[in-house]
């Protein structure tokens, strides 16, 4: 790929600004023991980490052998909820991360307006990327396809080859190798580093050394 100077930066939101990925699996888990699919911690940390919603929801229907009900997440909703409200905090470097760009960003995710929204709302940092988040929603297909990666770009103007991503999962990082950008793999949550590794990618455990190392390809 050619080294050109950032023009953009697009972030993902949950695992990447939030630290919700650790909520979000220690809920799947019991939940999808409910409904009949036991997963270990290490199996949705593999599977479920970025995934988009037809990946996973095939997942739990294979392990427990029969189709999910429709409206099933309606009765857990409330649960996910809570421990949001309770406990989800910004990853710990992102303001500063944030303050120290010289160059615009975004965001780019997989979740829907309300959820990224009210995720943002909980850490403080709606502010930051009111106007500029970009959903799944928007799009005909979700990560690990390009096509919501290239929706950002083009919307801010900026062509691929100088657009950064960072990511903290596998599909994130593939999708936004296949939009033709490069890719900043957060291994400081629950993914391990070298499932981020691969061509256009450098991999990063501390969020607040982002700036430095996205200064470097300039």
């Amino acid at each position: 790929m050619t080294s050109q100077p950032v023009g953009l930066v697009i972030f993902d939101c949950d695992g990447v600004l939030v630290d919700s990925e650790r909520l979000y699996c220690r809920v799947d888990r019991e939940v999808f023991a409910e409904l009949g699919a036991e997963f270990t911690e290490a199996e949705l940390v593999e599977h479920f980490v970025g995934s988009p919603h037809e990946i996973w929801t095939a997942l739990v229907e294979e392990r427990r052998g029969r189709p999910l009900e429709p409206g099933w997440q309606e009765p857990y909703r409330v649960r996910y909820e809570t421990v949001l409200d309770a406990e989800l905090t910004e990853v710990e470097g992102v303001t500063d991360v944030l303050d120290a760009l010289a160059v615009p960003y975004c965001l780019a995710s997989n979740g829907s307006h309300a959820e990224i929204r009210r995720n943002l709302t909980r850490t403080g940092l709606l502010d930051r990327f009111d106007g500029r988040i970009f959903s799944a929603r928007d799009v005909a297909r979700g990560k690990p396809a390009p096509d919501l990666f290239l929706h950002a770009a083009a919307t801010a103007g900026v062509p691929p080859e100088r657009c950064a991503v960072v990511e903290d999962s596998p599909y994130g990082v593939r999708a936004a190798r296949a939009a033709g950008m490069r890719a900043y793999g957060y291994a400081g949550g629950l993914t391990p580093a070298h499932r981020l590794e691969g061509p256009d990618t450098v991999v990063f455990e501390d969020m607040r050394k982002l700036a430095g190392l996205l200064a470097l390809s300039r």
